[in-house]
């Protein structure tokens, strides 16, 4: 589903983020990748979102050539990414259901369609009973949960995740990844960039390891007694 053939990325001024990473993340896994601050994690998952290209090699997704995107195909292509970022980015100023359906009135569904969709996608992290509520009113795990909500809402193969718990305590950041464990078990492919290795090694999950730009690894965690309750 998604797969990197010996891509690099240089950012303007700046030694190489990446540097001949070639990776592959089967249909319907769940991935996790782990290394140090300024190892390439986020770089990988912008460049499978198509906020950044790569300067050499190549990202498929879903057998699609990355590349072979134009500006105008971008935004219809992110439609089927699911997006989930550390620090939220949630619109304080519309409330909960305003903030899952966006990404389905922006493509222009209808708004039966929107209805059934946002209160199903609310309803799958738990937070029907908030859907009038802003997210400033929300506890930093209802946050990250409406987050998730809104990238799932367009129904998407794929989704990726850049530190999803990072600012979460442990039992909530154990609660965000049972969930994406959960959505994993109906097929969504998925791709975690993650440093908390505890919680990582929790789940049997394979982690690709990257070191300096490079990967340096790729292995199967052992699943703790307890992971995914």
């Amino acid at each position: 589903m998604i797969r990197f053939e010996n891509v690099s990325k240089r950012y303007d001024g700046a030694r190489e983020a990446l540097s001949n990473v070639s990776i592959e993340v089967a249909a319907g896994e769940l991935a996790f990748l782990t290394g140090r601050s300024g190892a390439g994690k986020s770089t990988v998952l912008k460049l499978v979102a198509l906020i950044e290209r790569p300067t050499r090699g190549q990202v498929i997704v879903g057998g699609r050539p990355l590349a072979r995107l134009g500006y105008r195909d971008v935004p219809a292509y992110r439609q089927q990414i699911g997006m989930v970022f550390q620090d939220n980015r949630l619109l304080n100023d519309r409330s909960a259901y305003e903030n899952v359906a966006l990404p389905l009135i922006i493509s222009g569904t209808g708004e039966r369609e929107i209805g059934r969709r946002t209160r199903a996608a609310l309803d799958q992290v738990g937070l029907l009973d908030r859907e009038k509520y802003p997210p400033r009113a929300l506890s930093a795990g209802e946050q990250q949960r409406l987050s998730i909500a809104r990238a799932i809402v367009s129904h998407p193969k794929v989704l990726i995740a850049d530190e999803p718990t990072g600012n979460l305590d442990p039992d909530l950041s154990l609660e965000i990844m049972n969930l994406f464990r959960r959505l994993n078990e109906v097929g969504v492919t998925m791709l975690i960039a993650s440093h908390d290795l505890p919680l990582v090694e929790r789940f049997g999950s394979r982690r690709i390891v990257l070191s300096g730009g490079q990967v340096s690894g790729s292995e199967s965690t052992a699943q703790t007694t307890g992971a995914g309750k």
